[in-house]
């Protein structure tokens, strides 16, 4: 996790990272409504700046350029007082964690590899920005480093409800709050 200064404030933005699985976009809600603020999507974002569904996106870019993609998009958002759901390959692209980063804190909602193999199957249709051929468990093995590495603060979503994460969330929140 990261040992960085961290502020939290009404004038802040929370974002979540995390596997295809993890609970982002069941959390992003819940821990909205808690903190009595609004929440976004960033596949959505991505969705409606080309006006496809996220898988036919990535197929039609290709890996690599719908990660440049995505950080050039993502690089700029904004947000006060949101929760910001990320899409899991979020976290290669390094001018868009910085911008998460300058939001506020990133939250990792980390859950074990088999329960991502279970939630996700294959992952058909899912938007997985994957490489052809590579598994699920590989890209899940591969992604885990990164989202340490930008994690504020860790939750195992497979290990409690989704309100109770949010619970835990909020509270966590509370405890960094200036």
């Amino acid at each position: 996790m990261s040992n960085r200064d961290l502020k939290f404030s009404e004038a802040s933005g929370v974002s979540l990272i995390g596997m295809a699985g993890a609970g982002k976009s069941t959390l992003a809600p819940l821990l909205a409504e808690k903190l009595d603020w609004k929440h976004i999507d960033t596949d959505l974002v991505i969705e409606a700046f080309y006006g496809k569904l996220l898988q036919d996106i990535v197929n039609y870019l290709g890996v690599d350029k719908f990660r440049e993609t995505e950080d050039e998009i993502l690089s700029t958002l904004g947000a006060i007082r949101t929760i910001v759901s990320t899409g899991g390959s979020v976290i290669y692209g390094s001018r868009t964690m910085e911008n998460l980063r300058r939001l506020g804190p990133v939250i990792y909602l980390r859950i074990g590899c088999e329960t991502c193999l279970d939630r996700v199957g294959k992952g058909d249709g899912r938007g997985l920005a994957k490489e052809p051929g590579q598994s699920l468990e590989a890209l899940y093995n591969e992604r885990v480093p990164l989202y340490e590495r930008y994690a504020d603060f860790i939750i195992d979503t497979d290990k409690f409800s989704a309100d109770d994460c949010a619970e835990q969330i909020a509270a966590w929140l509370k405890s960094i709050q200036e």
